[in-house]
């Protein structure tokens, strides 16, 4: 297990094609579903994932293995009952006939599968992104990152740099538009998994962090624990057998449930990260609308992130260019030295003027 969890690190790299928010849904976010769901999975497989107090008359490891595949229930009109007076735990209670209403812990061994699959919904828009996006940055680069080399390398490489740029200057939208595409389908997805989770665990998971506050804030007397309500400890489970005589027999069993210990923690953690991931993908989403409908918007971050260039520079190249090539040109400049990108600019914003001017004339 220490090696599978020792692998999940490398989802946390960052690579120069990967944005804040893209690396926050999907390698931080794949990165700690897939650990959890290597923790639960070995404790499934390896561990006891239920443990059942049974009549003598039923062997431990079938009854075990029956409430674990056919599912234990809980009941709600026991919920409040004072433990160890009217109940033995909040929802274990006298079942009250066959009729009473029970709620079916369905979820408990579906738990690791549900986690994973998360885990690929939310690594799916980076995946789409380094399949459109093609090695663009990476080829563009050229170890212009370092910063060291020789001089004679140094103009090679701004030369190649400055001439695709030069060339290819108005072709980069669609390019762009797929990597904002990547960004609100993030958005999407965490708002779809929220509600996801609220069908998975019968509409309680939606609330589930606002109940939790409640909880802790309530009186002591009034309360009950919501993690208790989804993520129940102790649970009932009913096997059936025929007896010597061949009359059905009923057997009524109490289930001690501790991976729901872990369940409950990492699903509130996931509640609060959830929101705050939707948060922040969410003014992102906002912000890549203001800067694709605004060049000013453009000029000014331009400036902000790269001060080493000029002003007049950062005008001409966003008047005389497309959204898609501004953002080319800010993830160079995230992920290529300062000197040699400022240098690079200045110069396109040179040839841009030569190409007016000579247009002027003619």
């Amino acid at each position: 297990m220490l090696q599978l969890l020792g692998g999940v690190r490398g989802l946390l790299r960052l690579e120069p094609t990967d944005g804040p928010i893209l690396w926050l849904n999907c390698r931080a976010t794949s990165a700690v579903l897939v650990s959890s769901c290597i923790v639960l999975g070995a404790r499934q497989l390896v561990g006891a994932p239920v443990r059942c107090l049974q009549s003598p008359a039923v062997p431990a490891a079938v009854l075990e293995a029956w409430c674990w595949v056919h599912s234990t229930y809980s009941l709600p009109a026991g919920l409040r009952g004072r433990v160890g007076q009217e109940v033995a735990y909040p929802g274990v209670s006298p079942s009250g006939g066959e009729l009473a209403e029970r709620r079916v812990h369905r979820f408990y061994q579906w738990v690791p599968f549900c986690l994973f699959s998360q885990a690929v919904l939310f690594y799916m828009p980076r995946w789409l992104w380094k399949h459109w996006e093609g090695g663009k940055i990476h080829a563009l680069m050229m170890d212009l990152d370092i910063g060291i080399c020789s001089e004679l390398e140094k103009r090679q490489k701004k030369k190649l740099l400055l001439d695709y740029l030069w060339e290819n200057l108005r072709y980069h939208n669609w390019w762009c538009y797929r990597y904002y595409l990547c960004e609100f389908l993030s958005l999407a997805n965490v708002i779809g998994q929220m509600f996801l989770m609220d069908r998975f665990f019968d509409g309680a998971f939606l609330t589930f962090g606002i109940d939790v506050f409640t909880f802790l804030e309530s009186d002591q007397e009034d309360r009950v624990d919501p993690m208790i309500f989804i993520f129940p400890r102790m649970t009932k489970c009913t096997f059936y057998k025929y007896g010597v005589s061949g009359e059905v027999e009923r057997h009524d069993a109490v289930c001690i449930l501790p991976l729901n210990v872990v369940n409950e923690k990492i699903y509130v953690f996931l509640w609060f990260w959830f929101l705050i991931l939707g948060g922040l993908t969410f003014l992102v989403v906002v912000y890549r609308i203001i800067i694709i409908l605004s060049p000013r918007m453009r000029v000014y971050l331009l400036r902000m992130r790269f001060r080493l260039v000029h002003r007049e520079a950062i005008d001409a190249i966003v008047r005389r260019s497309k959204m898609g090539d501004w953002f080319l040109l800010y993830m160079l400049g995230e992920n290529i030295d300062s000197i040699i990108f400022r240098d690079v600019v200045h110069e396109l914003a040179s040839r841009l003027g030569s190409s007016k001017h000579e247009t002027l004339e003619a």
